[in-house]
């Protein structure tokens, strides 16, 4: 997968934590609602969720992700689907987080898969959160951490 691939966002971060911990910051609800978006996760597949944060209007995405557990192996990886509840919207994407023990800490990846390429506002959508994966989402992970 390059930065080129206009369907998908793609992360490669060293946390120095160790994978026990960023699994804690990853399923537990009260530490996901610190770095992520607030919402009822339960780490069951099948389990439906609603996250909320502020609108972004130019991308399309209306504040309000229905989500649903699609997988998970404990301390290795979680699978969520996201859909914008407005379904006026077409975001329909996969977030698929892999831990990968590295010396003390962890090698943490992301893939947010299901960006519509001929899509204008899924090809913003793809750059913006790509964007926000990188700077807010994963400082706040990491600060998250950091506390714990």
């Amino acid at each position: 997968m390059s930065d080129d691939d206009l369907t998908t966002v793609h992360l490669d971060q060293f946390l120095p934590h160790p994978p026990a911990k960023v699994w804690r910051a990853l399923t537990e609800p009260e530490l996901l609602a610190q770095w992520l978006m607030p919402g009822d996760f339960r780490l069951e597949v099948g389990h439906r969720y609603t996250m909320r944060m502020v609108p972004m209007p130019g991308t399309g995405f209306s504040g309000t992700v229905s989500a649903e557990v699609l997988a998970f192996e404990i301390g290795r990886m979680l699978r969520i689907g996201w859909r914008d509840a407005d379904p006026a919207n077409v975001a329909d994407w996969t977030i698929t987080w892999t831990l990968e023990p590295e010396g003390e800490g962890t090698r943490l990846f992301l893939l947010h898969e299901g960006f519509d390429p001929d899509d204008p506002l899924q090809r913003r959508a793809q750059r913006v959160m790509g964007g926000g994966w990188r700077s807010s989402v994963l400082r706040g992970l990491e600060s998250v951490l950091d506390r714990i």
